[in-house]
């Protein structure tokens, strides 16, 4: 008579009935565990099974291995196997084919999500007016000869720029040099222990430090010929 399915041997029947593969006790104890089971429990069970001949089990060494009974399953014959193998790959056609359309129509929304609406066209279309505006003003000014900014307050801002470049390269100089040294036998990964420290890279918001420096030596250049 088979156990109550609440049971433990029950619960463990089932189990093993539906893995159908062969499993020893500490396989079925793991996978058991939502049920609040003991492997102890659940050994006795399946030897309960095994010699009740509800499952069946074999010796290797000390270790038994379980599996369901295959006499209770409908195996299929070679007609059968064949059918449900076409079946299969139909389906997994009919499987590509959705993929295929669900990525399509993903494509197209991601399409429609990046088109500006017509707010945004009007906001963008006053900036940029406003933009333009702003420039010819200021090509008005050089053309008629004004003077922008006064060539001594243009070294101060010049030598500022060198200043803050010169800096940021001997800091970021710093920087590798002394994070080459923690991390050269760190078995961490850099970029999990960069981020669990909070640091930010220059890329990380958007800047390049060699951009400044071509700026720099273009400046250095233009110095030296107006000398």
């Amino acid at each position: 008579m088979p156990p109550k399915s609440d049971s433990v041997e029950g619960i463990v029947l089932g189990f093993v009935n539906e893995q159908n593969r062969p499993l020893n006790s500490q396989n079925v104890a793991d996978a058991l565990q939502k049920f609040n089971l003991k492997k102890t429990a659940v050994q006795k069970a399946l030897d309960a099974l095994a010699d009740s001949g509800q499952i069946s089990f074999k010796e290797y060494g000390k270790q038994k291995v379980y599996i369901a009974r295959q006499d209770q399953f409908d195996i299929p014959n070679g007609e059968e196997l064949e059918e449900m193998k076409k079946a299969n790959a139909k389906l997994q056609e009919e499987l590509a084919d959705q993929k295929k359309a669900i990525s399509e129509v993903e494509s197209e929304v991601r399409g429609l999500q990046s088109n500006l609406t017509l707010a945004e066209i009007k906001l963008k279309e006053t900036k940029l007016q406003s933009e333009v505006q702003e420039m010819e003003e200021k090509l008005d000014k050089l053309r008629s000869g004004v003077i922008l900014v006064k060539p001594e307050d243009k070294k101060i801002i010049e030598d500022s720029f060198a200043e803050k470049v010169n800096q940021w390269k001997r800091r970021k100089r710093m920087f590798k040099e002394l994070w080459d040294t923690i991390t050269e036998n760190s078995p961490k990964d850099q970029k999990e222990f960069k981020e669990e420290l909070g640091l930010e890279y220059d890329e990380d918001v958007g800047v390049n430090l060699q951009s400044y420096t071509e700026m720099l030596a273009s400046l250095n250049k233009r110095r030296k010929i107006s000398r």
